[in-house]
């Protein structure tokens, strides 16, 4: 039985790549707070001098500051794309409350009589405002930038969702793949990070009003300094992988292309929301996808033949706990009903709908189940409820709705949904706390995820879909009480994708082409 690495091995086996997004993850702080002090603190000086303007400001500050964070950043891709440039502007907007707040504030709380003393003695606006104001108002305004430095560092790690790198790509790499020591490698430097910058801060605000004048030239130079630390990812590569955090830290996925095809490419983590269009627009070259992703077909993307079979075919099914289906046996049967019913293709067609022709998951689902003569009017029964779990992708909603619909049509029981449960360990842990009831999942992630056999039981299972499902579905039984259910038909693989074109134009048809391609072009730049 092998030995569960523990988090001091696994930060020292990852140390190198640790030690550069931890730089990546300060750099991308620094860069976005730079800004907002350049803009954040010219902007409150002027609305301190301006009360009408002040609400207007502070207001859109504040309206900015209680969007979502990850709904921000999900504004700014389709105006900026992905990488860097949306990832540092949207830090930047969190950034700017506290700080035009903190020196409207500072500004405004200087004592009057300090400033009429300085003006009778003849001081003009600017000298007041630089000699007097600014020197009393710093240790608030230092309050400011210190706030905003604490909230940068935490948001900074949704960057590496958009390829823009930092300390997120190893917790939620560690979230998909069921890794404690993965989230725990990045959300404690992030917490570091926070504290040191914090309590680095809190020193310099409690400084004399002399120091602060050298304390105001020696931060912007300072932030300039750390924002060096960031470098954009790979501007230069020639061919640039960006795959999820999940395809990353698994066998089946970058860590078997790495062993079995020694292939060695440029990569960038990124959330399989905007992978697709990321390729579309050139901003990557290859992405990990899904053999029966729909975008495939609203991209112009093909995908690479597995020439050495590291992409078994594995089956889509529901997994469900055992003691709901012994509370509710005609569950089981109504699940049942779509076994065999979606093959390769027509949950490809389902997800294009989805996907690219922007249709809801539940129109989808209801045109699937009429064509299919598998409708029926829903029961409106109160016999139980049965609570619905999904990842965070199109096929799930759509695979979950039809659940809905053939629960509800062909029982007494009522139907609860809970989508975007994010990756497997959201999902898996939902299902083994009692949370949900059912989620569909695929095999090879039931095997590679969750039980994570030794390699001489892997190389046992040769790839064979029969058996990896036998495997997973006797182990789940054993070891968390949850039974899979018949197959619901279609092979959903892991592949790797590239634009049409640009794969015809360097003539890359197989797996092996691309990493001969990638091997030439380090060779050459070496």
């Amino acid at each position: 039985m092998e030995v569960q690495q523990s988090l001091w091995e696994f930060m020292a086996q990852q140390s190198d790549k640790l030690w550069s997004q931890t730089l990546a993850h300060v750099g991308l702080t620094c860069i976005s707070l730079l800004i907002a002090v350049v803009i954040g603190l010219p902007l409150g000086i002027w609305i301190a001098q301006r009360n009408k303007a002040a609400w207007l400001v502070l207001g859109i500050a504040g309206v900015l500051q209680t969007i979502p964070s990850i709904a921000l950043l999900g504004f700014m891709i389709p105006l900026l794309g992905i990488g860097a440039l949306p990832a540092i502007t949207a830090l930047f907007l969190y950034a700017l409350l506290p700080i035009i707040r903190n020196t409207y504030t500072g500004i405004r709380g200087v004592n009057p009589a300090v400033t009429e003393a300085a003006r009778g003695m003849g001081m003009s606006s600017w000298q007041v405002l630089f000699n007097v104001e600014l020197p009393l108002a710093m240790p608030v305004i230092l309050a400011g930038i210190r706030t905003a430095t604490v909230i940068n560092v935490g948001v900074a790690t949704l960057a590496a969702y958009i390829a823009a790198g930092g300390l997120g790509e190893f917790i939620f790499g560690g979230i998909a793949l069921n890794n404690s020591n993965m989230i725990l490698a990045g959300a404690i430097p992030a917490a570091l990070l926070a504290i040191f910058f914090d309590m680095l801060l809190s020193l310099v605000q409690r400084a004399n009003v002399r120091k602060m004048r050298k304390v105001s030239s020696i931060l912007p130079v300072l932030l300039l300094l750390l924002s060096s630390f960031y470098i954009f990812p790979y501007a230069d590569a020639k061919i640039l992988g960006g795959f999820t955090p999940e395809f990353m830290g698994r066998e089946d996925g970058y860590l078997g292309l790495k062993s079995k095809y020694k292939l060695d490419m440029p990569t960038v983590v990124i959330s399989d929301a905007v992978m697709y269009k990321a390729a579309y627009e050139k901003k990557i070259d290859v992405i990990s996808g899904y053999s029966t992703d729909g975008r495939l077909k609203a991209y112009n993307l093909i995908t690479l033949e597995d020439d050495k079979r590291i992409f078994p075919p594995y089956y889509a099914s529901p997994l469900v706990r055992k003691e709901v289906l012994l509370q509710y046996p005609e569950l089981e049967n109504a699940l049942n009903l779509l076994s065999g019913k979606i093959n390769d293709s027509t949950m490809s067609d389902l997800n294009y709908r989805v996907d690219y022709l922007k249709q809801s998951p539940e129109k989808v689902a209801h045109d699937f189940i009429l064509t299919n003569n598998l409708y029926k009017k829903p029961r409106n029964g109160n016999k139980g409820t049965i609570r619905l779990g999904s990842k965070i992708f199109a096929e799930q909603y759509i695979l979950i709705n039809i659940y809905k619909a053939l629960i509800e049509g062909n029982t007494d029981l009522k139907v609860e949904t809970k989508t975007g449960l994010g990756g497997t360990k959201i999902c898996f842990d939902a299902l083994t706390n009692n949370e949900i009831d059912v989620y569909p999942e695929y095999t090879g992630t039931g095997l590679l995820v969750i039980l994570k056999p030794s390699k001489n039981d892997l190389a046992a299972l040769a790839g064979s879909r029969e058996k990896v499902f036998s495997y997973v579905q006797k182990g789940f039984d054993e070891q968390y009480n949850l039974q899979w259910l018949k197959p619901i038909g279609f092979n959903n693989a892991y592949a790797l994708m590239m634009r049409k074109e640009q794969a015809q134009s360097l003539n890359i048809r197989t797996i092996t082409d691309l990493k001969e391609y990638v091997s030439a072009d380090n060779h050459r730049h070496k």
